[in-house]
């Protein structure tokens, strides 16, 4: 009596690696290649769908990233044209173009802003609707071609939205493994004085919620970091401020715990208040929160750089160094290697050139950047693969 045979393909190799081993395997390997792999069965594609497994490659990614190699993400401030906007990706060390990624979805109004980049997942705005109550804002995935629009704030509902001046923030929750976006309303030309006004916003609710700053001192936070993205260091977001306290008016940096939710006050660099300010703007330089000043000698322009070496201790910010310029210049952002991204006008007043900076040696590289462009560091990602375009 013959004897049945199971198909070869239902058959397992005695040679067969387990299914754990697979996707430990799995974890360690490039997005793209992963968003390919979904095709070889179901049971992959609904493996590297869960949410273990993306933050798991998240992981493994981000340990991958120590040596400080990584892409730079930059775009056009003006989106404005028959075509989508086109994000470009860069190889962090030396700015060469690797690809370019067409932006999935339309600002209605033409300026857009990169608000954050956090584990390859970009925050998205429209710049020319910060002064009103309904904003733009999305969230962005390049890599596996994935995004999200952001519901209305609930400050929307606020009187004198007119009269507000709006900045974000953007940040990783690595506790609860979630993605926030903070919100702060202000209102400059108010008098007399209005409290600014906080919302954020969480991606695993998918809503909006009211915060209180609850700080002794009557806070204005400046919406003037831009082009650059508000930094993150230290599981905090940081901010330029006006802090008016028993009269007294002085400039402090005011930062937003993404974990408890609060707000402190940091002091800045006693030497950077003796200079001649043309732009001032927060930064993190390879993990350091950084403050970064152009300024005016009798001799010629510069950035000052200082860095605080020990997070929340006013007595640790060190200047870092000093780079001397011939020419009006303004940054863009830093590479995670530290390279100072800025564009200058020439001599004439009407051709700009940007450059990039080696902060230790101060050689200055060309770049192809032909206008002026938003810019954040960039790494791949599963981020919201968990989720559909929304």
């Amino acid at each position: 009596m013959s004897q049945t045979r199971e198909p070869p393909i239902l058959r397992r190799r005695k040679n067969d690696l387990p299914h754990d081993i697979v996707l430990n395997i799995l974890t360690r390997l490039p997005a793209k290649s992963l968003i390919r792999f979904r095709c070889v069965s179901k049971t992959w594609d609904s493996s590297i769908t869960t949410s273990y497994f993306i933050s798991t490659h998240l992981n493994n990614l981000a340990h991958n990233h120590d040596n400080g190699d990584g892409y730079i993400i930059y775009m056009p401030w003006d989106t404005n044209s028959s075509n989508r906007a086109v994000c470009t990706v860069a190889f962090d060390r030396t700015f060469d173009r690797i690809a370019e990624v067409e932006i999935p979805f339309d600002f209605t109004t033409g300026r857009a802003q990169i608000v954050g980049s956090c584990n390859g997942l970009l925050c998205l705005a429209d710049i020319g609707k910060l002064t009103t109550s309904k904003i733009f804002i999305y969230l962005w995935n390049p890599s596996i071609k994935k995004f999200k629009r952001l519901p209305d704030s609930c400050l929307g509902q606020l009187g004198l939205v007119q009269l507000s001046c709006v900045t974000l923030g953007f940040a990783y929750h690595p506790e609860n493994n979630d993605y926030k976006v903070v919100r702060i309303s202000s209102y400059p030309g108010m008098k007399p004085h209005l409290t600014d006004q906080v919302a954020v916003y969480t991606l695993s609710s998918d809503s909006w919620r009211k915060v209180g700053m609850s700080l002794r001192a009557n806070v204005m936070v400046y919406v003037n970091n831009f082009p650059s993205p508000m930094p993150l260091v230290s599981g905090a977001l940081h901010w330029m401020a006006r802090v008016v306290e028993d009269e007294c008016k002085s400039d402090m940096i005011v930062s937003f715990d993404v974990n408890s939710e609060k707000f402190r006050l940091l002091g800045m660099p006693d030497g950077s208040k003796s200079i001649v300010r043309f732009q001032t703007c927060l930064a993190s330089l390879k993990g350091k929160l950084a403050f970064l000043t152009f300024g005016q000698s009798e001799r010629d322009y510069h950035y000052s750089m200082w860095v605080m070496r020990e997070y929340g201790v006013l007595e640790s910010w060190n200047q870092l160094f000093v780079v001397p310029l011939e020419r009006i210049s303004a940054c863009i952002g830093f590479t995670m290697c530290g390279w100072l991204l800025i564009h200058s006008v020439e001599s004439n007043y009407q051709a700009v050139k940007f450059v990039l900076v080696d902060t230790e040696t101060l050689h200055e590289k060309d770049f192809d950047i032909q206008q002026p462009s938003c810019v954040a560091t960039f790494m791949e990602s599963l981020a919201l693969l968990d989720g559909a375009n929304t």
